[in-house]
């Protein structure tokens, strides 16, 4: 029997996961370059030791309210078709091992949340935990678009 693990998170009132093999790494919330006419859902971006980061704000883009930032507040990165890209979360709370037989798809009826975003659902704890394919948060369009937006907007962020 396999075992995969996933990083935990909190966005609003959902408790997400996403596969520890897809996240690069969990950062605070740092300062970043707002980019007049991105969409909503982006905050903006980053230089992170070098590398230009688009950040996400995951709460907009799953379609929920928007909230302040706070001590909490993190940033988990991946990797998406060789673009590094950011994700702001509400907490990233543990580090969860589950056995493979508690993995199953997502149900057609995932309420609030776009179903394209999920990849399954993992049952632990007498609880059920969304997973979150953080590569499918972005469409070939907008990914496209971001490349564009990130080569218009380098020379800006690498001043900071």
């Amino acid at each position: 029997m396999a075992i995969r693990q996933f990083v935990k998170f909190t966005v609003g009132e959902e408790e997400f996961g996403v596969e520890i093999s897809k996240v690069r790494e969990i950062i605070k919330i740092q300062e970043m370059l707002k980019v007049p006419n991105a969409p909503r859902y982006i905050e903006g971006l980053m230089n992170l030791r070098g590398t230009v980061l688009t950040i996400y704000n995951l709460r907009k883009r799953l379609g929920m309210h928007d909230k302040e930032f706070d001590e909490n507040s993190k940033i988990i990165t991946v990797y998406h078709n060789d673009l590094l890209v950011g994700f702001t979360v509400d907490m990233v709370n543990e580090i969860v091992r589950v056995d493979e037989e508690n993995i199953e798809d997502t149900p057609s009826s995932v309420p609030n949340i776009d179903k394209k975003f999920l990849s399954k659902v993992v049952k632990f704890d007498n609880k059920l935990m969304l997973i979150l394919d953080l590569t499918n948060v972005l469409s070939p369009d907008e990914e496209t678009e971001i490349r564009e937006f990130i080569s218009k907007n380098e020379e800006q962020l690498n001043k900071q």
